[in-house]
């Protein structure tokens, strides 16, 4: 860092040759300005000194003040000099270590051949760096980062050996807790999802002749309702519990916790005693648990698989195993499942269909929306469009709203869905406006999960402004399912503040749910739409015709108007008629087109008769 002591000085010299000359000249002038030449040097010589040791001084400081050990060794590898930071780390004083070779204070843990290798580098290329386990002065080990350089002399011999090493112990402890935290669960202490798949692949490897894997996936049922009756605290402490239980149970196995409520187990056998064991499994967890004064028995849904029967691989086992769950949770819950292939033939298309459903929302290019005519019973003039959606699968063809409605709701799609219905029924409300079609009202159906996850009023407003439809235009339709969702909180007020923007609103499929008729009175409502299931029977069914006859009144002292679907046969049109009922629609009148045939059809006839009373639009029509 700093330059060695030279004798390149020239007042050094300066003061050398007035030494001299201080002695041989004769004249005593001669002699005193010599006298002070050689002072001169003297005091240049002494700054040298001084600055030398300043320096000494300066660079114990840096090797006392920095936290790497440091250690000087000689060409015999004797340790001559160690810093603080070397007492602090070994516990050995300088004294203790000062002519001892410093291989001495390494661990037995390194054979010849690595010291053989650690000479070879070092003495080939002047360096050698990386890890090392040394002893502390009280014999415990420990791991260091270590970095070794030779020193050589003018000459190029070798002269001393410096060692620079950092204490990695913490380090090391901190990488062991990330292992642990990447395999282990950290409520239980059993592998997590990732350490399972690993354990299930080696023993899958290791299975010899004969040998099979049973595999179980358990589901604690109702394990919220301990939370929320006991607490968090509480319901922790069951969950430790019961995979300890369940390790006890499964000895030699491998049981481990998904996350959740959701554990797996385990086990190589030579027997084929799969179900027996699974039985045995819910046998001794049934046993009651004791936590905070209560006695708690579980209920347990399982699903089982087994290897290598059900397949070879970790990752195909994983989800054979969540296909039998799913299908048992599915089938009533408290019972066990064993997987069959007929449960994969039947998930498999589940999963195509809703991947290929996110694909047609992200593109827009296979949903379209069929409209269908509704008409007044006095006179057959038309009244409006019910939209009705529908799904062009490029490979499957037209799949019908029953088949993927119920996958959008389970894969949370609906919001989207929804959304797209909007937009697309104002695209064409606005369009036909365009082309001077009479202003026909559509109605969208809104479900519960658009009113609970709280995006219709904002879809609403954002669609109707891009197109420039008034929101009379736009009626909304209300699955009597709605009325009954907790999730959706009051609706009332929501449905009063959309008809306060000018949307009508309707109840759909009335007759169908469970809906109290007082609730009903106190609803914003503007319409019912009598389901077709009370129509079809008509007028024969003195049951279905009972029905009718009293929604039709009940609608009446309510001032609401009632629309029946479903009218395909002229006696159903006739009893309606008779009953009082003012507007139809179903095939006997008109079946569902696309727009675009509706609009070949409308425009060459110029301007159709037809009143300005409502269309409906529905998702699941």
């Amino acid at each position: 860092m700093w330059p060695s002591f030279s004798l390149n000085r020239p007042l050094m010299w300066v003061g050398l040759a007035g030494l001299t000359l201080s002695v041989w000249l004769p004249d005593l002038v001669l002699r005193a300005v010599a006298i002070s030449l050689v002072g001169l040097g003297l005091a240049d010589a002494w700054r040298q000194v001084c600055r030398e040791h300043q320096h000494a001084r300066l660079g114990q400081e840096a090797l006392a003040l920095t936290e790497d050990g440091v250690i000087v060794t000689d060409a015999a590898n004797r340790i001559l000099a160690v810093n603080p930071a070397f007492t602090r780390i070994t516990g050995f004083s300088v004294e203790e270590v000062r002519g001892r070779n410093a291989t001495a204070l390494s661990a037995p843990r390194h054979d010849t051949a690595f010291f053989e290798r650690f000479w070879q580098t070092l003495h080939g290329t002047g360096r050698w760096e990386g890890e090392m386990w040394n002893r502390r002065k009280h014999g415990d080990e420990y791991p260091e980062w270590l970095r070794v350089r030779a020193i050589t002399d003018a000459n190029g011999r070798l002269s001393h050996h410096v060692y620079l090493f950092t204490d990695i112990s913490m380090h090391k402890a901190r990488e062991r807790d990330l292992r642990r935290i990447g395999f282990e669960d950290p409520l239980t202490g059993l592998p997590n999802r990732r350490r399972l798949h690993d354990l299930m692949g080696s023993r899958l490897r290791h299975l010899r002749a004969g040998e099979s894997l049973d595999i179980a996936l358990i589901d604690i049922d109702g394990f919220k309702e301990v939370n929320d009756s006991l607490g968090v605290e509480q319901g922790d402490r069951l969950l430790a519990r019961f995979g300890q239980r369940l390790a006890n149970q499964v000895a030699g196995g491998v049981v481990g916790r998904l996350g959740g409520d959701e554990f797996m187990v385990i086990r190589t056998t030579n027997f084929d005693d799969h179900d027996k064991w699974v039985a045995s499994l819910r046998t001794h967890l049934a046993e009651p648990f004791e936590l905070q004064g209560h006695s708690l028995r579980l209920g347990l849904t399982v699903g089982s698989c087994r290897a290598p029967e059900d397949g070879r691989e970790s990752g195909t086992l994983f989800q054979r195993l969540e296909s039998a769950l799913y299908t048992a949770k599915r089938n009533g819950r408290n019972h066990s499942q064993r997987f069959r292939p007929a449960l994969d033939v039947q998930e498999t298309p589940q999963l195509g269909i809703v991947n290929d459903l996110r694909h047609a929302l992200a593109t827009g290019s296979q949903l379209e929306l069929h409209y269908q005519g509704q008409h007044r019973l006095g006179d057959g003039g038309l009244v409006g469009w019910e939209a009705l959606l529908r799904w062009r699968h490029p490979r499957d063809g037209m799949i019908s709203p029953v088949d993927f409605i119920p996958l959008a709701e389970r894969h949370g799609l609906m919001a989207s869905l929804g959304n797209w219905v909007i937009d697309e029924a104002l695209a064409c409300q606005a369009r036909w406006r365009r082309l001077g079609m009479p202003e026909l009202p559509i109605w969208i159906n809104v479900s519960a999960l658009q009113m609970f996850q709280g995006e219709l009023e904002s879809a609403l407003s954002a669609g109707l402004a891009r197109h420039g439809v008034p929101a009379p235009l736009l009626g909304l339709e209300i699955t009597e399912s709605v009325l009954l969702d907790e999730r959706a909180g009051d609706i009332a007020p929501r449905l009063e503040a959309l008809r306060k923007l000018g949307h009508p609103v309707a109840i759909d499929d009335f007759g169908t749910g469970y809906s109290s008729l007082g609730y009903l009175k106190q609803l914003p409502l503007d319409k019912l739409k009598l389901d077709r299931t009370f129509i079809r029977a008509l007028p024969g069914d003195r049951a279905d015709a009972a029905i009718v006859n009293a929604v039709l009144a009940m609608a009446r002292g309510l001032d609401l108007e009632v629309i029946a679907e479903g009218v395909e046969t002229e006696a159903q049109r006739d009893f309606l008629l008779a009953a009082g009922c003012v507007l139809v629609q179903g095939f006997l009148y008109a079946r569902p087109e696309p727009a675009d045939a509706i609009e070949a059809r409308w425009l060459p006839a110029g301007s159709g008769g037809g009143s300005t009373a409502l269309a409906a639009a529905k998702v699941n029509g």
